[in-house]
Parts: C-alpha cells; structure tokens; sequence
C-alpha cells in the first residue's frame, strides 16, 4: 500500500537534498525526519498527513514557503526552528496548539496567520522571528506562553484579542511595540 509514515531522523542531515515530494499515502512525518536539511528549498506536504513530528524540519535552512494542509492536527517541538529563509507560512485549520519553538528564529518569516481554532500558543514559538511584521492572533487563543515572540524586533503593533487570560513573561520582550 505505500510509504505511510516516514520515521525518525529518515533523512536527517541529507545536506545536498534540494526538493522533495512526500507521497499522498504518509499520515506522519517523524521526529527529526529532515532534520538539517540544509539546501532542501522545495516542500510539499500533502493532504492525509496528521501529524509532524518534533524537530522533523528544523534546520531546513533554505526552505522559503510552507503549506501546512488541513489535515494537520499536530506539530512537535521545534518542527520547523531554523527554518531561516521561510518567508511565507500557511497553518493548517486543524492545529489548536502552537508547540513549544515551532517556527523559532525563522528570521525571514515577514508575516503569519493564526487560524481560529487555536487556543495556545507555546513557549518560544516565534522567538527571534525578527522579521515579522505582522500578526493576527484569533479570538479562539486563550495563551501565549513565555518567550512566544520575543525578539520579534520588526513588530510594531499588534491586538491582543479579549479571549487571552494569560500571557507569559517575557512574551512580546525587544519587539518594537510603542507605549
């Protein structure tokens, strides 16, 4: 029947990898899967994938633009951390959680959207995302945890929806947001 799951660390440090095409019968991608995959520049996740792994592509260096399709329920840890020419992002519908350093010092990522349905966003999630100039946070986020976008130097407003209870320390810290 097919490739349904691609395991842990599969292709990790493939350094010459320039693109690859995941096959439409993979429900996951895990742990560390692409881990430094320096000159990968060419993704494509398809429809049916569930679930990504922690770290599955940090360190994808030259990766510039991600689709997270629908399917998505879940993203690790420092999935897509280092990641440091991504300069467009798309989030699946289906994620409700941010993870913990997700899209961490993804320095070239200029703007992102939050979709509705997500409740938490996660400790060190967009850190030194520091080209990031714009932010929509939906009203269905009840958190922001510590770190979230600290170093997101390029900010310069955002709205904090009603829904938010609690915001962790150090939060929105060295972003350019006015008094």
């Amino acid at each position: 029947d097919g490739v349904t799951s691609i395991g842990d660390g599969a292709f990790c440090t493939c350094e010459s990898l320039t693109s690859i095409v995941i096959p439409g019968g993979v429900t996951s991608i895990e742990n560390m899967a692409f881990s430094g995959c320096k000159s990968l520049k060419s993704l494509v996740i398809p429809d049916g994938v569930t679930s990504i792994g922690s770290g599955a592509f940090n360190g994808c260096e030259s990766l510039k633009s991600l689709v997270i399709p629908d399917s998505v329920t879940s993203i690790g840890d420092y999935a897509f951390s280092g990641c440091r020419s991504l300069k467009s992002l798309v989030i699946s519908n289906s994620v409700t959680h941010i993870a913990v350093g997700a899209f961490l010092s993804c320095t070239s990522l200029s703007s992102v959207v939050i979709p509705d349905g997500v409740t938490s966003i996660g400790e060190y999630a967009f850190r030194h995302c520091s080209s990031l100039s714009s932010l929509v946070i939906p009203d269905s986020v009840t958190s922001i945890e510590c770190y979230a976008f600290s170093g997101c130097e390029s900010l310069s407003s955002i709205v904090i929806p009603d829904s938010v209870t609690s915001i962790g320390y150090h939060a929105f810290a060295s972003c350019n947001l006015p008094n």
